[in-house]
């Protein structure tokens, strides 16, 4: 009796370390596997960016780009359904051990490009003139499409389903990612959590971060026509000056964000936008004014583009003149799951090292993905595509935006890690 209740607590002591042990090398097992991989099909997968960087396509027009995507995926052997929200493209990932209903993990790319002449001198640069992927949803497109081969070939060993979502228009209201759930791609199998990467040219390649809790803001377009009466500049008494009104409306806007606003609520709201066409005696009838405003707090948001929209419409009409607001409601919000992301953050440190993971700082920048997170927990995370000695150092929306190649390898790692 004695032995026995010696063998058992040795038993005891030895087997959970043994099985932490076991847990260790089999993930190191499926790291190496996956960086292997990796580097197997990184030409193809720069294959893949170049033939989408030089053939962009604007938003919700991204016909070719979504027989592309869908014939990669056909060559891999990944069942899919297209024209989704009319050109996006929904693919399953499942193992032999999946149920049809069993909940899954959601992966989404975006695919659209920008209205920008692109003026990089290389030889993948857009045909498509006045076109470019300046954004690199070409990198997001093909990251998934690499990642998506390395899942089908471990799908036997996966504990959930994968969700592939090539996304339309993120680029534009009312943003793709709201047509896509409207259309279903959260459904049947349901997502239960989901991921998105994003190109960051703040960080060297080989790097990722991301922020757990609220990190990019909502955004919404303001449109405002002032209508006044066009004459003479040097008789403005007999005139109504849309451009005064406009400029007055503007001045006036801004102390809605410095006076009406709690400080500890983000907020902008910033025009880029007047257009008066009269001449230097001639004061025009009408000014258009383009704007955008954005926060990170919904009872703030809503009551913020009420004021503005009162406020332009008084001032306009205390000049004799007419204003025309128009708010073009744009996205949500971004906040990402707090559990969801910090597991996340586990496991890039554990790939990458913690050096080379960072915590990002909040972005008053928008993205649609945001509507995904209202939905269901999402991670939303950046990767470092820039590279001084090879000059690769521009922005996103620059007609000089680039990406170094290896930034894809990280891409698709991180993407087939939050799977594993």
């Amino acid at each position: 009796m004695l032995l026995i209740l010696v063998l058992g607590i040795i038993l005891f002591d030895i087997r959970p370390r043994n099985l932490h042990t076991n847990i260790e090398k089999m993930n190191q097992s499926k790291q190496q596997y996956v960086t292997q991989q990796t580097e197997l099909l990184f030409n193809k997968v720069v294959g893949y960016r170049k033939h989408l960087h030089m053939h962009p396509e604007l938003s919700y027009e991204e016909y070719n780009t979504m027989e592309y995507i869908s014939k990669q995926l056909t060559q891999i052997g990944i069942p899919h359904e297209t024209k989704i929200a009319d050109t996006g493209i929904v693919a399953i990932i499942r193992g032999n051990h999946h149920s049809k209903d069993q909940e899954c993990i959601g992966l989404r790319a975006d695919i659209d490009a920008l209205p920008i002449l692109e003026m990089n001198d290389v030889p993948y640069a857009s045909t498509n003139k006045g076109v470019m992927h300046a954004c690199g949803h070409d990198v997001h497109t093909s990251v998934l499409l690499g990642a998506a081969e390395i899942l089908f070939q471990l799908k036997d060993e996966l504990k959930d389903p994968v969700k592939l979502i090539f996304q339309p228009g993120e680029e534009k209201n009312p943003g793709g990612a709201s047509l896509m759930i409207k259309a279903g791609c959260l459904d049947n199998p349901k997502v239960k959590e989901m991921y998105a990467l994003h190109v960051f040219p703040d960080l060297p390649v080989g790097q990722v971060g991301t922020k757990e809790g609220l990190y990019m803001a909502s955004c919404d377009e303001v449109y405002i026509d002032i209508i006044g009466k066009s004459g003479h500049g040097a008789t403005p008494h007999e005139t109504i000056d849309s451009i005064l009104v406009g400029a007055e409306i503007i001045t006036s806007l801004q102390q809605i964000v410095s006076r009406k606003c709690d400080p500890k609520i983000p907020c902008v709201l910033n025009f880029g936008h007047f257009e008066g066409l009269g001449t230097t005696n001639v004061v025009p009838e009408k000014v258009h004014i383009k704007g955008t405003f954005r926060t990170m707090n919904e009872k703030w948001r809503a009551k913020a583009l009420k004021q503005i929209i009162k406020q332009a419409e008084l001032i306009a009409e205390a000049h004799g003149a007419k204003a025309i607001v128009e708010i073009s409601k744009g996205y949500p919000f971004l906040e990402n799951d707090v559990d969801l992301t910090r597991k996340f953050v586990v496991k890039a440190n554990a790939w990458l090292g913690k050096e080379n993971v960072h915590d990002l700082p909040i972005r008053l920048t928008a993205e649609d993905f945001s509507f995904y997170a209202q939905e269901i927990p999402t991670c939303f995370f950046r990767i470092g595509v820039r590279n001084e000695e090879k000059g690769i150092v521009h922005g996103v929306h620059n007609a000089r935006f680039d990406i170094d190649h290896e930034a894809l390898k990280v891409g698709m790692q991180m993407m087939v890690m939050a799977c594993l």
